[in-house]
């Protein structure tokens, strides 16, 4: 570098997209970055957590896996998650949300929409009852199996 010359920046834009580039031809799925203070990760790609169930293709791979728990203590079962991502009670913000305490849900009622890797999966029930309680907020991040719904089975 010669003097007067600024380093390069490594948070341009077009800096970022030679980047990306490289990430594609070295066929890399992550890049970290760091400049001084400022740090920057590059995902490219599918990248999805160890933990993370993938996401169904059909219905027939929710059902199994959202299968709902029992509660010995209260005879309440719960609807657990199907896989790791954000929780939607609602189809979009003006709409009413899919279900709600005092609903009565059968196997197929769908009771919300869990975003998984930019893929909106709607989630049945699988079981009939009455919901008593909605264990998690709108919009909210879940882990795969946790309890979104208690059901009062029916």
């Amino acid at each position: 570098m010669t003097k007067g010359q600024q380093p390069k920046d490594i948070f341009d834009v077009q800096r970022i997209r030679e980047i990306i580039e490289l990430m594609e031809e070295h066929d890399l799925s992550a890049v970290d970055l760091q400049q001084g203070d400022e740090k920057i990760k590059l995902n490219r790609g599918g990248v999805t957590p160890v933990y993370s169930a993938p996401p169904p293709v059909a219905a027939a791979p929710a059902v199994a896996a959202t299968a709902a728990t029992e509660n010995a203590d209260s005879g309440t079962i719960t609807i657990n998650a199907p896989m790791v991502g954000t929780f939607y009670s609602r189809a979009n913000p003006e709409s009413a949300p899919f279900a709600k305490v005092g609903d009565v849900v059968s196997e197929d009622t769908i009771v919300c929409i869990v975003e998984a890797m930019k893929v909106f999966n709607e989630i049945p029930a699988e079981c009939s009852g009455k919901i008593v309680e909605v264990l998690v907020k709108d919009q909210e991040a879940i882990d795969f199996g946790k309890p979104m719904f208690r059901i009062e089975p029916s």
